[in-house]
């Protein structure tokens, strides 16, 4: 027995050998369950198509080295999502990189205070609000005036009216209705 031979024989390597290459045909024989695959997640056939296109690259140029511990489809389809969660992280990147910018855009372009007539408008629209809170009946009135536009906590509210709270949301509602006739 040669020397080199004597060495290597005792010690089994922890790996299995890697296996061939997958020819063209093998993995064209996949193609059809993998862009499925990746339209089902993706939604869009046409970054499926690309995404598959990328899982043959990868393994054609041996950036993938397949092993032979399992079947050709379920390493592939393996490959295959970590190439669409890779996608998915460079789009949500990019993402809000333009959303960033969307919004400081958006931020540059806003005036800071409303224009007069708007303000004119606001005023009057309050206005008429607060004419037809006084209107509403006394027990709706002091509701909506104690609860909505003091903002007191309801437990106040219901102690100073001496009403439940179930009455108090019956009376807010009332109110509310009455307001939007």
């Amino acid at each position: 027995m040669p020397a080199t031979a004597a060495l290597a024989a005792p010690y089994p390597t922890p790996y299995p050998a890697p296996c061939p290459a997958p020819n063209w045909a093998e993995l064209l024989s996949h193609r059809a369950y993998l862009v499925r695959f990746a339209q089902r997640k993706l939604q869009d056939p046409a970054l499926a198509e690309d995404v598959v296109h990328d899982v043959f690259e990868a393994v054609l140029r041996g950036r993938a080295a397949f092993a032979g511990a399992s079947a050709l489809r379920s390493w592939l389809t393996g490959v295959l999502k970590h190439k669409i969660v890779d996608l998915v992280r460079q789009r949500r990147a990019m993402h809000s990189l333009d959303d960033e910018a969307d919004a400081a855009e958006a931020l540059a372009l806003q005036c800071p205070q409303p224009r007069p007539d708007e303000l004119a408008e606001q005023r009057e629209r309050l206005r008429q609000t607060l004419q037809r809170i006084d209107a509403l009946p006394s027990g709706l009135r002091d509701v909506v005036r104690l609860r909505v536009l003091n903002d007191e906590p309801t437990e106040q509210v219901c102690q100073a009216l001496q009403i439940s709270e179930e009455n108090l949301f019956v009376r807010l509602h009332r109110a509310r209705k009455q307001l939007m006739n």
